[in-house]
């Protein structure tokens, strides 16, 4: 399927309905939003303010609602004021989607938007995000997902349609490891780095880990910072509010996810970076079980095991397995 197919399949779902969406301003939000505002009855964006995301992240998201023409809601949520966030167990992002689903779905309704949809496509399926349980839990539509579109494609047609969209829209929260308390010094310190970083290099996308006393800094464009010989003069920056060491990871940030299948002579396998809900899973597949354990479900073709493997055969080609393993993903249920 071409990308303009998946495209118009995004089109026909949103087609003449009220629709409110869950705003970032990042690839997969604004081009829901773009899309919605071309074939929709009516759009509205919801933009939670949780006080833990980049420099200039609300003002991003309105400019471009504003320059979509569609109505944009913010909604001051300080995430500060919860204990539980803070805590930043290996729930977090459960915890912080949780949080924030809630309002978003509280305001669309009152407003009358009942088709509530989020930018999760199928990509994010393949990837260590248990905040998509959330998603389902509140019946939020996923177009994207629905139309087995990637952020590889998102990105593409954003590009080749000249629509603009921010690139840090990820709370700053997520640079801290788990079951390290979240603390406003910390996050204040770790905004301050990146925009230092941004302010004086060419770079679009950095992100700062916090390990107490010593930073790992991601970027989408490590020669901007070797080649260049910036390295000294942000590895004295950094040091001078607190870190003992400074490290660049030479790995770029590459935001352009797709799903490669290991696929050979008509099988393939994927292993997923965590474990499979087997009694919960076996609820959305229901009549396309042919046989199931505690320990793995048995499809027609693919066989799902609860190690988080997945096992394909009798394929004719590659891209009739992938087609067929996407079709499975959204039917998945993970464990936290």
């Amino acid at each position: 399927m071409s990308l303009e197919e998946k495209i118009d399949i995004v089109k026909s779902i949103l087609k003449d309905k009220d629709v409110a969406i869950a705003f970032s301003g990042g690839a997969d939000s604004t081009l829901l939003a773009y899309l919605s505002s071309e074939v929709s009855k009516g759009t509205l964006a919801i933009t939670i303010d949780n006080h833990l995301m980049p420099t200039d992240f609300i003002e991003h998201a309105k400019r471009a609602c504003a320059s979509f023409e569609i109505d944009h809601h913010i909604i001051d949520l300080n995430f500060y004021k919860d204990k539980d966030f803070l805590l930043n167990d290996s729930k977090r992002c459960f915890t912080c989607r949780n949080l924030m689903y809630s309002e978003i779905k509280k305001a669309a309704q009152e407003n009358n938007f009942n088709f509530i949809c989020d930018g999760n496509n199928i990509s994010d399926l393949v990837a260590d995000r248990p905040g998509i349980l959330i998603t389902y839990e509140n019946e939020f539509k996923t177009p994207f997902i629905e139309a087995k579109l990637t952020s590889k494609e998102i990105h593409e047609y954003l590009d080749k349609n000249n629509i603009p969209y921010s690139k840090s829209t990820t709370c700053l929260a997520t640079r801290i490891p788990t079951d390290t308390p979240i603390t406003k010094e910390k996050i204040e310190r770790i905004s301050y780095c990146e925009d230092y970083i941004l302010k004086n290099t060419d770079c679009e996308i950095v992100k700062v880990r916090d390990f107490e006393k010593f930073s790992i800094c991601e970027v989408d464009k490590i020669n901007e910072i070797i080649g260049n010989d910036k390295f000294k003069q942000i590895n004295d920056e950094l040091k001078s509010i607190g870190y003992s060491k400074v490290t660049l990871d030479l790995s770029p940030i590459d935001d352009n996810d797709e799903i490669h299948l290991d696929y050979n002579n008509g099988s393939f396998s994927y292993k997923l970076p965590f474990t499979i809900n087997i009694e919960k899973t076996k609820n959305q597949l229901q009549d396309e079980i042919i046989h199931e354990n505690d320990q793995k479900i048995e499809l027609e073709k693919i066989t799902i095991t609860k190690n988080g493997s997945i096992h394909g055969n009798g394929f004719e080609n590659k891209k009739k397995a992938l087609d067929s393993f996407m079709n499975v993903l959204p039917k998945l249920r993970r464990n936290i």
